[in-house]
């Protein structure tokens, strides 16, 4: 009987103990899973925190690289306006030198030599030979140089309707020179200086039709797409402006088209 009880208590205290030992286990278990857990989250931490130095170096770098870009880009538009400022001065000037020179090619014939230059016996040389001088034909014009001149220097002085007069007698003498389609855009500026649109728009069409191969196409599309925008007209001055862009991307005046389709 003594036996009987001693086993039955040993059983109890066995079957007490099971759970106890079952549950330190599953804790056990719980913490070292926490503990791997948390040693994760510390990783990930000291992860960001890394990933954070990086983020905030390279949007430093970033910042650097930014101001020295923008720096680059102002040095860089400040020596394209100035090398636009220089070409354009060049070119006023290369112009007006090769107005010079058509006047001069319009208003004379064969240059002369000087008389000590001509060979013994040449017309010319030594004493007269009886004959009158060989003369240009009779104009009541004045030269061309002469006139293209003074009639861009009424144009530059803001007389407008004496420029314009000038110009009509230079085509009206001189309409083949080269700078005959010159005079013709000239007297739509003219124009279009007096707030004229109408008759700007004219003159230039005049130039498209008696001058289809002339450079100042491009110039004279653009002015006239402006004065059509002057008058109200905003579709036809946008076909203008296509027009412009399309034909003379690379010119000057295609430029500025672009510049007004992309206001528009």
């Amino acid at each position: 009987m003594r036996r009987i009880v001693i086993l039955c208590f040993v059983g109890a205290h066995l079957l007490l103990a099971s759970p106890s030992r079952g549950a330190s286990k599953e804790y056990e278990r719980l913490a070292i899973q926490i503990a791997t857990l948390q040693g994760q989250v510390t990783e990930l931490q000291r992860a960001l925190e890394e990933s954070g130095r990086e983020l905030r170096r390279l949007n430093q770098g970033l910042a650097d690289q930014s101001a020295l870009l923008k720096k680059a880009f102002d040095d860089a538009r400040v020596q394209d306006e100035t090398l636009r400022a220089s070409l354009r001065e060049m070119t006023e000037r290369v112009g007006e030198i090769a107005e010079r020179l058509d006047a001069n090619r319009a208003a004379g014939g064969p240059t002369v030599a000087a008389a000590g230059s001509l060979p013994p016996g040449a017309p010319g040389a030594g004493a007269p030979t009886g004959g009158s001088p060989t003369a240009g034909p009779a104009s009541s014009a004045p030269p061309p140089r002469e006139l293209y001149s003074q009639a861009y220097a009424d144009y530059a002085r803001g007389n407008y309707d004496l420029a314009i007069q000038e110009y009509r007698e230079y085509l009206k003498n001189y309409p083949n020179t080269d700078f005959s389609d010159n005079a013709q855009f000239w007297i739509g500026e003219c124009y279009y200086s007096k707030q004229k649109f109408p008759e700007a728009i004219g003159a230039w069409d005049d130039l498209f039709r008696d001058f289809p191969a002339s450079d100042k196409l491009p110039d004279a599309r653009l002015k006239k797409g402006m004065a059509l925008d002057k008058l109200g007209r905003k579709r036809e001055a946008l076909v203008e402006y296509r027009l412009v862009a399309e034909r003379y991307p690379n010119s000057e005046a295609g430029r500025k088209a672009r510049e007004r389709l992309n206001a528009q």
